[in-house]
């Protein structure tokens, strides 16, 4: 599934091409912990600081040298390796002795301790990330299109596609979780991350093709759409559009599209219309889908058309483009660097 087929919000405005990740400091990602540690328990909460080392990377360093299980080890989000992050980490049975012996060296640049938890640190227990972006050798014309893009990109939304690399190098990772549905004998060959995780892949490729239903409405609400709020994400259905309308042009409220599942609501109305006719194109039906993830185990949820654009400030210097902004959990960097790039393979981490 190559990214760039996907429609962008931007499409009568031109690329600034360029390049990114020169360097690791050319993409820096900044983790906004959702809560800070209690100061007793059994887990001790960190900070670190890396450059050039995926977290998968990171959890199996600490395992090693710590001495602990990996699934002691507890992380919020996944970060990349082409890039320096800062993220934190829950640690099971590990003193701040412990902690403090770690050495330093090129890939692990800062360490800090922050306190003792009762709790492990979950997957999406986190306020969102802050990125600093560097994308050097752009178009002449970038003075004039970059403010336009970010214009818009802060007035609608960014499209809340999946990243590419979901669907892995071939881009057909959602072919084996489509299969999956229906075959109970492969499913019992995967262990359940395997299982779970090629099946997200197959709805994050449904998503995106309902997004791209709707890439020119993606801050229009229609009688029969679910609406997420955007301070909690709680969803209702929206029965009066042009009530709700003055909402969503505040952000307060965003459409959006199915991610398909055994007790999810799917939309009425003109964007249900939609969300059946994707499912079609893909030789499915809604049934098929429900039936299939009763089987699988998994619930299904909403998700927001759009996420909200924050804290942005942009400079531009010769033809090297610096940017920083913030996204909420779940957002993709690619998101906002392909609308403004509009280039083939922008790969980021969420």
């Amino acid at each position: 599934m190559e990214r760039l087929n996907e429609p962008f919000l931007t499409s009568d405005l031109p690329g600034i091409g360029g390049r990114i990740r020169s360097v690791p400091e050319d993409f820096q990602v900044e983790e906004r912990p959702l809560y800070l540690p209690c100061g007793e328990g059994e887990h001790l909460y960190i900070t670190i600081t890396k450059r050039g080392l995926s977290t998968p990377d990171l959890v199996r360093r600490l395992s090693s040298i710590l001495g602990i299980k990996a699934q002691a080890i507890g992380v919020a989000g996944l970060k990349d390796a082409r890039a320096v992050t800062t993220q934190m980490i829950s640690l099971q049975s590990v003193s701040p002795e412990q902690v403090a012996g770690l050495s330093l060296d090129h890939t692990i640049l800062n360490v800090t301790i922050l306190g003792r938890h009762r709790n492990r640190l979950r997957t999406g227990h986190h306020a969102g990330n802050r990125f600093r972006l560097t994308i050097r050798e752009v178009a002449g014309h970038a003075k004039d299109t970059v403010p336009a893009v970010l214009e818009r990109l802060a007035r609608r939304g960014i499209p809340n596609y999946f990243g590419p690399q979901r669907q892995g190098k071939d881009g057909a990772n959602y072919q084996t979780g489509a299969a999956l549905l229906h075959d109970a004998r492969r499913r019992e060959k995967m262990n359940r991350n395997q299982r779970i995780w090629y099946l997200n892949t197959y709805q994050s490729f449904l998503f995106n093709r309902i997004l791209a239903s709707r890439i020119d409405q993606i801050d229009r609400l229609f009688i029969g759409d679910w609406a997420m709020k955007q301070d909690n994400g709680a969803c209702f259905q929206v029965d009066d559009a042009e009530k709700e309308q003055p909402r969503a042009d505040r952000f307060e409220i965003s459409p959006t599209g199915i991610l398909f599942g055994s007790r999810v609501s799917w939309a009425g109305g003109e964007p249900g219309a939609i969300e059946e006719a994707v499912i079609t194109e893909t030789g499915a039906t809604k049934d098929s889908l429900i039936s299939a993830a009763k089987a699988c185990g998994f619930r299904g949820e909403r998700r927001a058309l759009r996420v909200p654009l924050t804290e942005l400030d942009w400079s531009l210097n010769g033809n090297v483009v610096t940017l920083s902004f913030g996204l909420p959990p779940g957002a993709y960097a690619t998101s906002v660097l392909r609308e403004l790039m509009k280039t083939p393979s922008i790969h980021s981490s969420s």
